[in-house]
């Protein structure tokens, strides 16, 4: 995969957003993780991480050498 690929399963779209997201219970405040998503999976994803109180950040996804 990649790493300018959505991180939904089985999606080899291109990347649109970047969803930036942590754990309370085993990550600093400050720490952000990055789960990347196509425009398909952009509410998806963002749902996933929303209803388990992860998602921090959303915002666009430029290409690597864009």
């Amino acid at each position: 995969m990649s790493p300018d690929t959505c991180s939904a399963k089985g999606c080899t779209a291109p990347a649109a957003w970047r969803l930036l997201w942590n754990n309370p219970k085993i990550h600093t405040p400050d720490r952000r993780k990055t789960w990347l998503a196509c425009d398909a999976h952009k509410g998806s994803l963002s749902d996933f991480l929303g209803a388990r109180g992860f998602l921090r950040e959303v915002e666009p996804h430029s290409p690597a050498g864009a």
